[in-house]
């Protein structure tokens, strides 16, 4: 983004919350920085970074500020205000680091930087010392009032914007006076600038925002408002009372998020492979995710976030480890339980889902998020071997015996079905390809083709049709995926040089 010795600094607000609120510019900005950096609480999510994930790129190195304290929680010599000067001062010399390196800095604003943003901590800190530049945004109070659909104020009318942690006899004060006024910074301030508002004699006039422009955002008359249920991302808004009387209903929002209970645990497919083959659904829950739980080469696949903790266990201990995401998202975190392929498809969802039923897990939610699976990548790779009716087996005798995995290849061979076969061998069984072969040639031509890809996606992909008769056990290991075609599967060479197996949609009379 600059040639400059030292990175440029940048505050980008992203407006009320909806990403298609986020400018043109700062989308921009968001895709170019080498820095994003972006300030949460401790449970390490961040409202900013979810409205920016649209736009960010995979490689952005990643500075989370948390929060390290609450107004209640410390005990530095000079209170909270100067603990959080503390933890301000620390970001500072962090990002600082980033731009004496050369890299340029994107930070993260909800709303607009410098209208009561996080940002402006770190811009009284940094601007004297690097170029700096703030990109505006949409405030939480303009979305409040489009979302409202009545205006904050027309002719000679003028608007009054409050935090609500003024004291409580201020706050009447100046509501009394107010033609329209905006209060901000409820949550447990919420019972406060409701008596306020009562003391001036504005409470009836007065409509309750939360999380205007997002899928959760409530609307309502602020009279009628359970103080438990308010959230800091929360304003009060008294519109203009110019044709209040006149004005047209406001239209029913979505239901809020209901606040507190247990976290949840979402079983989140991530395909063969990289970032291309992640839906966008998987990529969203795992940016969501408190903790990441799975196998350690899965995990792997995932790009590290300071803001989450990652649980790698071994691959033999599912029942513990989806045991140990129940107990996580139990106690509040949001668990993301990662699979290879699609978590249903002979990975973690029966796992979960199976300890997810006992007594003591009854109240965790549990979500399943779908991944492309191995089959299907290596299918495509081929061709359309699947492009008739299939049967998918795992040739893995570690969790049923040998005979119920036999019976099921002869009933397929029988029945004329393509085969996709998963965990063909390992190091620990190594005949199973060829008993299987053996017994396929009880049913199958010996020219019947036989795809085997090998890490489909990955920097080792590789790709090879051969016959069942020549079949080489030899080639095949754990990360081998085998599709044995029916009947009718063809292997054909086209004029290009290239090879092609299908399976016609049609079946012979």
């Amino acid at each position: 983004m600059t040639d400059m010795a030292t990175g440029r600094l940048w505050g980008v607000g992203l407006g009320p919350g909806d990403p298609e609120l986020v400018t043109v510019k700062a989308a921009r900005l968001l895709g170019e920085a080498d820095v994003i950096a972006f300030h949460s609480a401790r449970h390490g999510r961040s409202i900013a970074r979810s409205v920016a994930a649209p736009y960010l790129r995979e490689g952005q190195i990643e500075e989370a500020l948390i929060y390290p304290l609450t107004t209640e929680t410390t005990d530095h010599p000079g209170g909270y205000q100067g603990a959080i000067d503390d933890f301000y001062a620390e970001c500072a010399l962090r990002l600082a680091a980033h731009l004496d390196a050369g890299r340029d800095v994107v930070v993260l604003c909800e709303g607009d930087p410098l209208f009561y943003g996080s940002y402006m901590h770190m811009h009284k800190r940094l601007s004297h010392r690097y170029v700096t530049e703030v990109v505006p945004g949409v405030t939480s109070v303009s979305g409040a009032a489009a979302v409202l659909g009545r205006p904050l104020v027309e002719r000679d009318e003028t608007l009054t914007v409050l935090p609500g942690t003024l004291p409580a006899e201020v706050l009447a004060e100046r509501l009394a006076a107010a033609d329209s006024a905006a209060i901000l910074k409820l949550g447990r301030t919420f019972t406060k600038v409701r008596d306020a508002l009562d003391r001036a004699g504005r409470l009836d006039e007065a409509w309750y925002v939360e999380r205007a422009t997002t899928g959760g955002q409530r609307l309502a008359p602020l009279a009628e408002v359970d103080p438990d249920s308010v959230p800091y991302f929360s304003l009060a808004l008294i519109p203009s009372p110019v044709n209040a009387a006149q004005a047209g209903p406001v239209r029913e929002a979505e239901p809020a998020i209901p606040a507190g209970g247990p976290g949840e645990v979402v079983v989140v497919g991530l395909g063969p492979a990289g970032r291309p083959w992640l839906t966008p659904e998987a990529q969203d829950a795992l940016a969501g995710a408190d903790e990441l739980v799975g196998y350690g080469p899965y995990l792997d696949r995932v790009p590290p976030n300071p803001r989450q903790r990652r649980h790698p266990t071994d691959n033999r201990v599912e029942a513990e480890r989806a045991a140990h995401a129940l107990e996580l998202a139990a106690a509040g975190s949001r668990v993301a339980v990662v699979s290879s392929g699609d978590p249903g498809v002979f990975a973690m969802a029966s796992a979960v889902l199976e300890v997810a039923c006992e007594p003591r897990f009854a109240d965790v939610p549990v979500r399943v998020l779908p991944g492309l699976t191995a089959a299907h990548a290596v299918a495509s790779r081929a061709g359309a071997p699947l492009g008739h009716d299939y049967c998918v087996l795992s040739l893995s005798d570690l969790l049923k015996p040998w005979e119920v995995v036999a019976g099921r290849i002869t009933a397929a061979a029988k029945a004329d079905l393509v085969l996709a076969i998963y965990n063909p061998a390992s190091k620990s069984r190594t005949w199973q390809v060829a008993a299987a072969r053996d017994l396929l040639l009880e049913h199958r031509a010996p020219e019947t083709p036989v795809v085997i890809g090998r890490d489909v996606g990955g920097a080792g992909e590789s790709m090879t049709v051969t016959t069942l008769a020549e079949l080489d056990p030899a080639l095949v290991d754990m990360r081998c995926l085998l599709l044995v075609g029916s009947s009718t599967t063809r292997a054909v060479k086209r004029g290009d040089g290239g090879q092609v197996v299908f399976t016609p949609r049609r079946y012979p009379a």
